[in-house]
């Protein structure tokens, strides 16, 4: 009998905090986070492509934008959003792209946007399957640069260190959120997102054990203002913000990415000590050239005019023929 309270009270008591945890450790509700929200507001979208269809790794219709090359073509880019965003974010950025020759293709991620249930995902790498899916139906013209901007570049070099890198030819990450154990990271992001740290880790500990029945819950939000909150992305499930970034252990993803990759950050950047990419990298013995802009922050990355330049002039000496 006592060998049967040993057992069956400590499985009990991690059941009622395990129950405690999920039902009552979600995310709170940041206050909108004025220089993220804010300067979205005044740009002309009146030159923005339709959203156009490809069937995702399950057959879904996943929406993404097309921009023709404006001038001979140099090859595409593919670029992905940063976090609760969607591809009309990266209008300005995919202008600048085909403007310099580029057939770019600007994503939906699932889970964002027109791309299937906001905030959520089937399971922790789809979005990989989803972008291979992409490649596959749509065929951009190579040499094809797969380019993410916050998230969507930690997404970026997620799949930069995957078995299927080599869809890619070179990889550019733009400010990109690595971990939140990374050098790199600030509280919060700088006060971007809130997380529901007892959840997360309560989930987590459960897939460990195979039980995948509440991945679907929330456990990030974002600083959105109430406008904001009506058109992107609030929250995030377990399964999508543990897929829209780099892997778990975010070293041998670095170590893991083979194809040539540059990296582009603001130095006034809110979200994430830029100043600390390029040791980073180093550390890992990684040579990825880290160009820092200044007077540059989060969101002005993909705004900036000389941001933009800066973002296709590493893709043009990133395709330039190498000894």
């Amino acid at each position: 009998m006592k060998v049967l309270l040993l057992v069956v009270v400590p499985l009990a008591v991690g059941a009622t905090l395990a129950g405690l945890a999920i039902g009552f450790g979600g995310p709170g509700e940041p206050a909108p986070m004025a220089s993220i929200n804010d300067p979205f507001k005044n740009l002309d979208y009146s030159r923005m492509p339709a959203l156009t269809r490809f069937a995702g790794s399950d057959g879904a219709a996943l929406a993404y934008r097309a921009y023709p090359a404006a001038a001979p073509s140099h090859g595409s880019v593919v670029l992905v959003h940063g976090s609760s965003a969607s591809s009309k974010s990266m209008h300005p950025m995919a202008g600048a792209f085909a403007t310099a020759g580029y057939h770019v293709y600007a994503l939906d991620i699932r889970g964002h946007g027109a791309s299937g249930t906001k905030g959520r995902i089937d399971h922790v790498g789809q979005l990989e399957d989803d972008l291979a899916a992409f490649m596959l139906a749509v065929k951009p013209a190579a040499p094809v640069t797969l380019a993410g901007f916050s998230s969507g570049g930690g997404f970026a070099l997620r799949f930069a260190g995957s078995a299927r890198q080599t869809l890619f030819a070179n990889y550019l990450l733009l400010s990109p959120f690595i971990s939140p154990q990374s050098p790199t990271q600030r509280p919060g992001s700088g006060g971007w997102v809130s997380v529901g740290v007892p959840r997360l880790v309560a989930i987590a500990a459960l897939n460990r054990l195979g039980v995948t029945a509440f991945n679907a819950l929330p456990v990030t939000r974002f600083a959105l203002n109430p406008e904001a909150q009506a058109l992107l992305t609030p929250s995030y499930s377990f399964a999508l913000a543990l897929n829209f970034g780099p892997l778990r252990d975010y070293r041998a993803n670095l170590r893991a990415a083979m194809q040539p990759m540059a990296l582009i950050a603001g130095r006034d950047d809110e979200a994430f000590h830029a100043d600390r990419f390029a040791a980073l990298f180093e550390s890992e013995a990684r040579d990825v050239p880290v160009t820092l802009l200044p007077g540059i922050g989060h969101i002005a990355l993909t705004l900036d005019p000389l941001a933009l330049q800066a973002a296709v002039a590493a893709v043009v000496r990133m395709n330039r023929p190498r000894p």
